[in-house]
């Protein structure tokens, strides 16, 4: 993880084994959203790969010694609940439990080599309470059976297509500048507005909205100086200067 100018950066680097998980993988992943979460100078985190694939998802040789539904469940849980603004960089293939991992992220730029597949009932393995949830909230029953059940492999278009993709670049070129660009907007935005509507976004799709903390922070926001800064620098037709108080 590389961590500059209030942006996050974690990249796999496993490519010859298309960035698969290990055990050791999942906790030291945990980790670093723990860290990015105590850190409040971040307020992007950016979810990479290297080599050909973005990841292959947990290490099948190691299913039957723990419960990597619970351990992968538990990671992309605290992804979704991340404190920053996240974004999945996707390069290339998206496997297995990776695909849960960037489904949670709030944002998904890829390319025309990015596919998604999860082999979970082709191995006998039943997918995870969590990314159960994530598939059908975020994507629909229709598509999730095709992912979960037919074990369709989608290509980019088809991810585009039901909102698994939120931008599909011509090629990786355009894909890091559309990356930079997006984190380049959301670090313009007022975080005490930006942070905890992302929060709260999540916790009315999921059904779990928490209407007194979202009170305290519509009132955080509406006495903060960021709001006179904001409407000062929008009357001014110029580029706003929060401070996050």
């Amino acid at each position: 993880m590389e961590i500059d100018a209030g942006v996050a950066r974690i990249t796999l680097r496993r490519p010859r084994q298309a960035n698969r998980l290990t055990v050791d993988d999942l906790a030291t992943l945990g980790g670093l959203v723990e860290s990015v979460n105590a850190d409040e100078t971040v307020r992007v985190l950016v979810l990479r790969g290297e080599g050909r694939h973005f990841c292959s998802g947990f290490d099948l040789g190691a299913l039957g010694a723990v419960d990597a539904g619970a351990r992968f469940c538990a990671l992309a849980d605290a992804l979704e609940a991340a404190r920053p603004i996240t974004i999945a960089r996707l390069h290339g293939g998206v496997y297995g439990g990776a695909a849960d991992l960037a489904l949670a992220c709030d944002f998904r730029l890829g390319v025309p080599a990015v596919e998604m597949f999860v082999p979970a009932a082709r191995i006998g393995l039943h997918f995870y309470a969590g990314g159960l949830a994530r598939f059908v909230n975020r994507l629909g029953l229709a598509t999730a059976k095709q992912v979960l059940l037919a074990g369709r492999t989608l290509d980019a278009a088809a991810l585009l297509g039901c909102g698994y993709l939120d931008q599909l670049l011509p090629d990786v070129g355009a894909l890091d500048a559309s990356v930079a660009a997006l984190t380049a907007e959301l670090l313009a935005m007022a975080p005490l507005a930006l942070l905890p509507m992302k929060q709260h976004l999540n916790g009315i799709a999921a059904g779990r909205l928490d209407l007194t903390r979202l009170a305290a922070d519509i009132r955080r926001a509406r006495d903060s100086n960021d709001l006179v800064e904001g409407q000062a620098a929008w009357a001014g037709k110029r580029t706003a200067n929060f401070k996050g108080c």
